[in-house]
Formats: structure tokens, C-alpha cells, sequence
């Protein structure tokens, strides 16, 4: 009885030992392949770039993005049955400072555009995807033409709507 047990107790103990050279081999084979990666970027290979260079050649992030917030919209939308009511607040995100400063200069006309814009709008089209889509593009149609006597108007990358409410 005590062979059968000891018998038992050394195949528990080559299996113990088996796992734990297998984890202390994946161990060893991680470290080994995270500290040579790590000292040299992935697209390095053997073309002779150093670490110094490769990272100077790296892009330097984006500027941070430049949004002019408008004054929240109410406007009527007739239809030929009923009319109904649109409060929507818009925020302009523009390409680079000179258009972020035309469109402060400019905001009374900014304002008149968007809401001629807006009077135009069919209740029912506008609370589709569709329509709203339709409704950023004429809007940011509309905001970019110049403003007189400016020669070129301000250059928009998106219009977000901040507020969107049909009644």
C-alpha cells in the first residue's frame, strides 16, 4: 500500500514540476520578447534607423479641436396642417483660429443664416436621420460663404447639434 502512495505521490510531483517548468519557460520567453521590443520601435528592423530618429519621426498630435457655440435656435416650422415648434442649440467646429475669429465678428449675420436656414425646415423631414444630415450640410453651406467685405469665409469642419427638440 505504501508503493501505491508513494507511486502516486512521485507521478503528482513530476506533473507539479512539469507545469511549473512550463510557466517559468513562458515567463522567461515574455520578459525576453517584451524587453527586446521594447528597445527598438516595430517597424526599426535592421535598416540601421536608431531609436532617437524613429521617434522624431513621429507625428505630433493634433491640435486640440476649436468649437464656437451659438446661442440656442427657437424657431417656428409651418407645415399645411399645424405648426410646430424647433429649439435647437448648435455648436461650430471650425478648422483654425482666423475662422473661430469671422464667425465671433460676424455673429449677428451668422445667426440671421442659421435661422433663415432653419425657418425652411419641413417638421416632419427634419426629425429624420436623413433630413438632419441634409440640414448640418445646408447650414455649413450657408456659414461658410464669406461675409462681406471678407474675402473668404470661415472654414467649418462640422456642425453638432447640442440640443435638437421638435414640439
Amino acid at each position: 500500500m505504501a508503493k501505491s502512495e508513494s507511486r502516486s505521490f512521485s507521478k503528482i510531483l513530476k506533473s507539479m514540476l512539469v507545469v511549473l517548468l512550463i510557466v517559468a519557460a513562458s515567463i522567461g520567453a515574455t520578459l525576453y520578447y517584451t524587453t527586446q521590443t521594447g528597445a527598438q520601435p516595430l517597424n526599426a528592423g535592421n535598416d540601421g534607423v536608431s531609436v532617437a530618429s524613429a521617434q522624431a519621426a513621429v507625428t505630433p498630435p493634433p491640435p486640440p479641436p476649436i468649437f464656437v457655440s451659438l446661442e440656442p435656435f427657437t424657431v417656428t416650422l409651418r407645415n399645411e396642417r399645424a405648426s410646430r415648434i424647433l429649439h435647437v442649440a448648435i455648436t461650430l467646429r471650425v478648422t483654425d483660429e482666423a475662422s473661430r475669429q469671422v464667425l465671433t465678428t460676424y455673429m449677428p449675420e451668422v445667426r440671421d443664416r442659421v435661422l433663415s436656414r432653419l425657418a425652411e425646415q419641413h417638421p416632419v423631414q427634419v426629425q429624420t436621420t436623413e433630413g438632419r444630415a441634409k440640414l448640418v450640410q445646408d447650414l455649413s453651406n450657408a456659414l461658410e460663404a464669406p461675409y462681406l467685405p471678407q474675402p473668404q469665409g470661415p472654414s467649418i469642419q462640422n456642425v453638432l447639434f447640442t440640443a435638437f427638440v421638435v414640439q
